[in-house]
Formats: C-alpha cells, sequence, structure tokens
C-alpha cells in the first residue's frame, strides 16, 4: 500500500496543512488497511501521521528547485509567496553584515522567523545575532524545506513569531552522485559555477548502519556597476567628498571643476557653486562569493534505538567594492608649517584670510579652508568577510515504554572575520591636506604620491564570534481514545536548555586609522551570554471522528530578562471527505538577541543624504549656517545596544478551507494574522529627519547646533552632533491577509504527466508604529520606514514529467507599490523562468534553462537603503535572461 502523504505536487512547491487535502482525504480507508509510519512534522512535538497535521505547513521538494536552477537557500526563500525578504549578500555591499542572508516571513523582521536544521537551531550570524545565515545551509544537501506559515513559540520558543523554516536533509542516503553546473547571464557578468558530490554507505534497515556525506561548492563571480545600466537611470550614491574636492568656509561649497561641474570624475552641480559626486557606478550589484560547505552523517541502529552523529562546517567568503574612501571633515592651511604659500590653496578672492569657527584642531590656522574630498588616487575600496559555521549534533531516538522519544546534545559556532583593502589612514591624510603635501584639487607631486601611497592601508577591522551549546528531549505517545471518536489522544512533553554567548571586536590599531571612513569606533568591544531554560507540552485530542483539538503551551526561562508563557490551541475539522477546515490561535514571543543588548555604541554615515530640518528647512540654510554642512548631506548617527530592552510579544491567528472539488483538485485558502507589540528596532531615518520636532530627543548637536558630516569628527563632544538610533522597544505592528493554493495533477496514458500549482500571498494589512502609542503607519504597498510590503506575491508552475524526461515552466509576480520618493511608483515585477531535463536513476543526468526568459528589468527605484542605486536589490535580480546547465552523474 503507498504511504498516505498529505502533499500536493505543484512542481517545485507541495502544499502542506491548510493547502493540503487531494489524495489524503480520499485515501482514509487505505489508513484503515495498513499501519503507516509516524513522523514528527514542523510545528507539532507528537509523532503522527503526516495526514493528521493541523498547522499550515509549504514542503518543497530539493528535487524539484534543482532542475529550475536553483542553488542557495537564498533563492529558495526569495521565491516563497509568503516571503517578504529584505536582506540578501548583495546588501553585505558597503555594510558590515558578513555578507549574511536572511529569512523573512510576513515581512515583520528577519529575527521573527526561526530556522532550523533537521528540527534544530543553527547558531545566529555572530555580528548581529539575529538569525542564521541562510549561506551557511548546504543546499546540494537538501531533502525538503517545510515552511510552518503560523506562530509556533508554544513549541520551539523564541523567534517563531512569523513562522518556521525547517531543513531536512536527506537520510539513509545510499549510492553517490556528483552534480556541476554553471550559470551565464545574457548580458555579461554575474556568471556563477556550482559543484557538488553525496555519497553514502550502509542501509539503516538492513544493515543497521549509515554513512552519508555531502560536499558543496559555489562560486558567484561579481557583477559591477558597470556591467548593468541601473544606476544611470538616475544620480545615485550622492556625496559631498568629490573629487576634485569641495570647499568652503562658512557659506556654499565651491569646487574647482567649475558651475557645470563637467571636469570632475562622476558630478553633478549641488544647486550652489559645488558640486555631487555620483558613486553609485563604483558599487558591485552582485559581489563576489565564494561558499563551500560539507555534511557529514552518520547512524547506527540499537535495537529499538537509534543513535546519529551531524557535523556541519560551511564557509562563505563575500567579497565586495564601492566608492574611494571619503574625507568629508578636512582641513586646509594657507601656509605651510615652515611659513611658505600653500600652493594648493584656492586661488578664490571670496575667501576671508582670518576665518575661524568655533573649534580648530590643532595646526589649523586662521583663514584655513573646509574640504570634502575623496581619496580617487588611492582607488576604490574593498572588503572581504569570511563567515564560518560549524554544528556538532549527537542524538538519539527510539521508543521506551510506549513513548516515540528523540534527545541530543548540539553545539554550534559562528565566527565572521571583515578585511578592508583600499582604504587609507585618515590621520596622514588630513595632515598631508592640512600642509599642502597632498593636492585635493588635481594632480599630485611627487611628495604628494609618496605620501598617499603610505597612508594606502589593508587590514581586519573587525571580528565576531557567537557559540550556543544546547540539550534537548522530547517524547510522545498514544494516550488512548478518551472521547470514543475512534482515534486515541496524544501527549508530547519537552524540555531545552541552552548556553549562549558572542563577543564582537574592531581591531582598534587599524580601526583608528579608518574611523572616518568606515564610522566604526576602534574601541568596539560587544560581548554577551546567557543560559535558557525551557519546557513544553502538546496535547491532541480527537472530540469526535472528524473533529480534533490540539493545545500547547510552553515556558521558557532567561537569565538576563525574564521568563514568558506562551500557549497555542489548534484544530482540525473535516466534515466530509472532500472538505478540511482548520484554525489556530497562539502568544508568541522573542528574546532581545545578545547583539541589540550588549553591541558597543558606534557612529556612522546616514544611509542618504538630509537636510538638516532645524539649519536647512525646506533645502534653505539659516543665517550662520552654511549650506555645505548642512543641507544634502550625510550626517552621524549613533547606533548600539540596549540593556532595558524587553522581549517583543505577538498574538497569531489562522483560519483555513482546503476543498477538493474534482479528482486531482485541491485548492486552499489560509487567512492569517499576526499582532505583534514592543518591537525592538532603530527608528527610521526618514521618519526621523521627516519630523524634527516629533523627534527633537535624538538630535544631539555639537557648540555650533550642527550635526557632524564626517566620522572622524565622533565622539569628541567639541565637534560631534549626531542622531540617536540606538536599538529601542518600539510601537507595534499589526498585519494580516490571505494565503491562496491551487494544484492540479493530470495524468495522461501517452501524454505524461502535468502538474499545475499556483501559490499566492495577499496581504490586507500591514502597519506599524515608530514608538509605544505613536499613530498608525501604512506600508502596504507603500514604501515606509525601510521598505515597502508587497500586496500580492504569487509563484505560478508548469511541470510535465514522462519517463526520464521533464520540463517546466514558473511565472513570479510581485506588485508595485509607491516609492521611497512618493512621485515614483515602483513596476510590477513579473519573471518567467524554464527548463527541461532528462535524468537516468543511474548514470548520467542533464537539465537546462533558463531564467528571466524575456530579459524583465527591476523596475525604477529611488530607494537609497541600499548602496545599490536604481533599482531594489532586496526583491528583484540585476542579472537579466540567464541561462544555466546542470549535468549530474549517478552511481
Amino acid at each position: 500500500m503507498a504511504r498516505t502523504l498529505r502533499l500536493v505536487f505543484s512542481g517545485t512547491t507541495l502544499a502542506a496543512g491548510f493547502g493540503l487535502a487531494g489524495n489524503a482525504l480520499a485515501q482514509t480507508q487505505d489508513v484503515q488497511q495498513a499501519p503507516i509510519a509516524r513522523v514528527e512534522i514542523t510545528g507539532s512535538a507528537i509523532k503522527r501521521i503526516d495526514a493528521e497535521t493541523s498547522v499550515p505547513v509549504t514542503v518543497i521538494r530539493a528535487d524539484d528547485l534543482k532542475k529550475e536552477g536553483i542553488t542557495t537557500i537564498e533563492q529558495v526563500m526569495s521565491n516563497l509567496s509568503v516571503s517578504q525578504a529584505q536582506q540578501g549578500t548583495s546588501q553585505s555591499v558597503g555594510s558590515s553584515t558578513g555578507g549574511a542572508s536572511f529569512a523573512d516571513l510576513r515581512g515583520i523582521g528577519a529575527n521573527k522567523t526561526l530556522v532550523l536544521l533537521n528540527g534544530r537551531r543553527l547558531a545566529n550570524n555572530a555580528y548581529d545575532s539575529s538569525a542564521p545565515d541562510l549561506n551557511m545551509i548546504p543546499f546540494a544537501a537538501l531533502e525538503r524545506v517545510e515552511v510552518l506559515r503560523d506562530g509556533a513559540s508554544s513549541l520551539y520558543g523564541s523567534d517563531a513569531v512569523g513562522g518556521v523554516i525547517n531543513f531536512i536533509t536527506k537520510k539513509n542516503y545510499q549510492g553517490g552522485v556528483a552534480t556541476f553546473g554553471e550559470d551565464v547571464p545574457s548580458h555579461g557578468g554575474g556568471r556563477s559555477i556550482n559543484a557538488n558530490v553525496a555519497f553514502g554507505f550502509g542501509d539503516l534497515d538492513t544493515n543497521g548502519w549509515n554513512i552519508s556525506a555531502v560536499i558543496d561548492h559555489q562560486e558567484q563571480y561579481p557583477l559591477t556597476g558597470t556591467d548593468r545600466s541601473y544606476n544611470t537611470r538616475y544620480a545615485g550614491g550622492l556625496s559631498s567628498s568629490t573629487f576634485p574636492a569641495n570647499y568652503y568656509q562658512g557659506g556654499d561649497s565651491v569646487n574647482p571643476a567649475g558651475p557645470g561641474c563637467t571636469t570632475g570624475v562622476h558630478l553633478i552641480p549641488d544647486g550652489g557653486s559645488g558640486c555631487l559626486m555620483t558613486t553609485s557606478s563604483f558599487v558591485d550589484y552582485i559581489p563576489r562569493n565564494i561558499r563551500d560547505s560539507g555534511l557529514i552523517r552518520g547512524t547506527m541502529k540499537l535495537g529499538e534505538h537509534e543513535l546519529g552523529v551531524e557535523y556541519l562546517t560551511s564557509q562563505s567568503v563575500v567579497g565586495t567594492t564601492i566608492a574611494p574612501v571619503p574625507y568629508g571633515g578636512l582641513y586646509m592651511n594657507r601656509l605651510r608649517p615652515d611659513g611658505t604659500a600653500n600652493p594648493y590653496y584656492p586661488a578664490d578672492p571670496s575667501l576671508d584670510p582670518n576665518y575661524t569657527a568655533s573649534y580648530m584642531p590643532a595646526g589649523v590656522q586662521p583663514g584655513f579652508v573646509h574640504v570634502k574630498w575623496r581619496d580617487m588616487p588611492n582607488g576604490v575600496r574593498q572588503d572581504k568577510n569570511t563567515n564560518r559555521q560549524q554544528r556538532l549534533v549527537v542524538s538519539l531516538q527510539g521508543n521506551i515504554a510506549g513513548w516515540d522519544y528523540d534527545g541530543a546534545v548540539s553545539w554550534n559556532e559562528n565566527r565572521v572575520q571583515e578585511q578592508l583593502f583600499g582604504y587609507s589612514n585618515g590621520n596622514l591624510i588630513s595632515q598631508g591636506v592640512r600642509d599642502g603635501v597632498i593636492n585635493p584639487f588635481g594632480d599630485q607631486s611627487a611628495a604628494g604620491t609618496d605620501l598617499l601611497n603610505s597612508a594606502s592601508l589593508s587590514g581586519t577591522i573587525q571580528t565576531a564570534r557567537g557559540q550556543t551549546t544546547a540539550a534537548d528531549f522530547h517524547a510522545s505517545r498514544e494516550l488512548g481514545d478518551w472521547l470514543n471518536a475512534g482515534r486515541a489522544a496524544a501527549l508530547a512533553l519537552g524540555a531545552q536548555a541552552s548556553h549562549d554567548k558572542f563577543t564582537s571586536a574592531a581591531n582598534t590599531e587599524f580601526a583608528e586609522k579608518v574611523i572616518a571612513s568606515t564610522g566604526i569606533d576602534p574601541n568596539t568591544f560587544n560581548s554577551g551570554s546567557r543560559n535558557v531554560y525551557a519546557g513544553y507540552a502538546e496535547l491532541n485530542v480527537p472530540i469526535i471522528k472528524n473533529l480534533d483539538v490540539t493545545g500547547s503551551v510552553r515556558y521558557d526561562k532567561y537569565s538576563d530578562f525574564g521568563n514568558s508563557t506562551n500557549p497555542k490551541v489548534a484544530f482540525r475539522w473535516q466534515p466530509v471527505q472532500s472538505v478540511l477546515v482548520r484554525g489556530s490561535y497562539s502568544t508568541g514571543f522573542r528574546a532581545p538577541s545578545l547583539y541589540e543588548i550588549h553591541s558597543a555604541q558606534t557612529y556612522t554615515n546616514t544611509a542618504g543624504t538630509y537636510d538638516d530640518p532645524v539649519n536647512c528647512p525646506g533645502g534653505t540654510p539659516l543665517p550662520g549656517h552654511s549650506r555645505a554642512a548642512n543641507c544634502s548631506q550625510q550626517f552621524q548617527v549613533l547606533g548600539g545596544g540596549n540593556t532595558a530592552l524587553q522581549p517583543e510579544k505577538s498574538k497569531n491567528a489562522t483560519f483555513g478551507v482546503m476543498i477538493e472539488p474534482l479528482k486531482g483538485l485541491s485548492v486552499g485558502v489560509d487567512v492569517w494574522a499576526i499582532k505583534l507589540d514592543h518591537q525592538i528596532s532603530t527608528l527610521s531615518q526618514d521618519d526621523v529627519f521627516a519630523d524634527s520636532v516629533k523627534y527633537a530627543s535624538v538630535f544631539h548637536r555639537n557648540p555650533n547646533g550642527e550635526l557632524s558630516v564626517d566620522g572622524s569628527q565622533c565622539p569628541n563632544p567639541a565637534t560631534c552632533g549626531y542622531v540617536d538610533l540606538r536599538n529601542q522597544n518600539l510601537g507595534g505592528i499589526i498585519t494580516n491577509g490571505i494565503d491562496l493554493s491551487a494544484n492540479y495533477r493530470l495524468h495522461t496514458a501517452g501524454y505524461g504527466n502535468f502538474t499545475f500549482a499556483s501559490n499566492s500571498t495577499y496581504v490586507h494589512k500591514y502597519e506599524y508604529q515608530n514608538a509605544e502609542d505613536d499613530v498608525w503607519h501604512k506600508n502596504v504597498g507603500v514604501y515606509s520606514g525601510n521598505n515597502p510590503v508587497f500586496r500580492w506575491q504569487s509563484t505560478n508552475n508548469l511541470v510535465w514529467n514522462k519517463n526520464a524526461y521533464s520540463a517546466g515552466l514558473t511565472a513570479r509576480y510581485k506588485s508595485g507599490y509607491v516609492d521611497q520618493d512618493p512621485t515614483n511608483h515602483v513596476a510590477s515585477y513579473t519573471t518567467f523562468d524554464t527548463y527541461v531535463g532528462w535524468t537516468q536513476p543511474k548514470g548520467l543526468g542533464l537539465t537546462v534553462g533558463v531564467r528571466n526568459l524575456f530579459d524583465k528589468a527591476p523596475p525604477l527605484s529611488y530607494q537609497d537603503n541600499t548602496f545599490q542605486a536604481g533599482y531594489d536589490p532586496r526583491y528583484t535580480d540585476p542579472l537579466g535572461r540567464t541561462f544555466y546547465a546542470r549535468a549530474s552523474y549517478s552511481f
């Protein structure tokens, strides 16, 4: 008898939970005729026949993903309609993320989506300890991905607010397969290759043991700022630190390039007599990335028990490129230290030889000029982020006295190192410009060139390490048919304990020399640790023949902030064979991460340029405040931890109906709602600068009443003016919507099998607050705060297979939205992928395909939350049409 499986094939997606009725509903008699192996699925601790589930789960088969040319976990997440991904590998360009990529279900934050590997946690990214880096999971080892589209803190504890993603690797694997693939965009740049080998020995059922291993290698070559033209749609990445330099005393900037700013590097007029530099052409669309991972797994039967050992090691190396180092706080004297005239001092009769300022560093003389320069001679800046992950799990499972149990001890570690290249020593540069050795307005003398060469710097800027040591145990069993419903009640009990710690430190000697361009405090040392203990229970009770009710509750105790108790109740009702109704209500929480609590105070530039709302209202500077220091500038902001943070709290509800009106056809509707309170985040820079009265308390000005425009001016209280954007408990989030699924399978005698699947998410409401009891800001279809929330997202698949042959077509859709600049409407984004495949059970297999078949370009966006300009890299693919091929050999 075929094993009852509550999964509806949808090409790349298998809809489970609310989205699966189909076969399972029609096979009730088969279930009664033969014993079926009980399994544990994501969202429940009770081992049961998976057709009995009462939670909405989406299951994705890795084999189907591989046919579509998908090779990374990041790509998997971008194809889920329930995912509102906001940080991928490309966002490591210009920011210290370690090259991490995160999952974000429902758009409420990556730190509120729990990521598991084989049912257990991974170490969070060491830089911010918020969530695991998806790049650390070996795609080649996957068998399937289970996505729980519901809150689950009642079983999993912290983070399981937006949902749970469980990456499940192959088990009891025998034989071997080697695969090689290449992706080649039709417009050049961004080529990638991937290779992996998997092999296994021994059969767990017949030999009593199995050992398997997977080795995976992936290389993504960069897509540079000159490989595509998106950044020429408008002048992006604007900076007042230019080449040649801007200078000023107390008024507007002046640039030697002249009124048209035509003789410099990527210059445009700033609206006055100075220039702005567009830096986006220096920025990678996609950075260079090399990933290597290995997973070895051994399992041994010990009578009725099963001993397992699993070791994961991964390394991701991401290299990024951005514009040369900007210096926004330089000074230039009229005279050199020996009393001779500075040959580079501007020959500008309007300059005041007696000009002074309230704060003048040592060595600066009256009559100086402020200089904003970009170090083009030392070339572009680059960094290399090396991210290493290890995990060891030793588990034991089996049955004792009717209890199915599973326990394990685990050790997780994540290490991140950031190295910088092409930077320069700010102290030497400052002195060289001040004393007339470096010419910021033109060509260099031999002495200037020698000084610039000696100022060139490369080195490690910071490192971070996170560790988690944990033990867990749970067991479940049937208790008997309490209410004569024809099925037994079942109970699960579990407990967990873990110790978490992390450290993050700057390389002080190196950081002191590059603070002007990195904003990283040379004295940065973040450290924190905590102990967590938890216990939980789950009870499933059949009320009548076709109605089950499940209740669960979990208690978590944290050594650093207190405890949290979270219950959940769910039901599953099948009034007739072709109709399934289910729903749930639960509470959840997310503990503040160690980084959010303990991270050091760090100054850095705003992501975009702003007018000082007090000194330059509406773009017009007030008397006594120069345009060059107050209008259209990147100001200093202070970020860092907050020991007073409290947990985020949530309430989740779902209700769904699944029907099978025709044989092979299933249609599902899920209604979901989430309310989140005490959100941990930082205020949006856009919101803060748009309403300086409301947010007056976060503006801290220097003695001149101004905000600083250069990292070297902070934290010195004599020069530092900043905006305080440290972590805090803000207001709430309310979001709700509908998940829709439709699946149809057609079997023909002579033409093979056809499968059609449609999975969509409609967000009816998404509103957030910037503070407790604040007004609600709408986010659906509108770029608000730091991002938009898409009204509609959908993935539609059509797959054909016959014998060794297969082919598929996939359409993906994201609705449009009002841009960060509300005068622009970002167009909807639809792409089509297709493939054909030929595979032998043993021997050669080949798949060729095209992603973005019609070469759809990312729609125009004026967002400035990322370094890439002209589009939003968080939601679209800059590669364009890409051809791929995968060859495999099974043995």
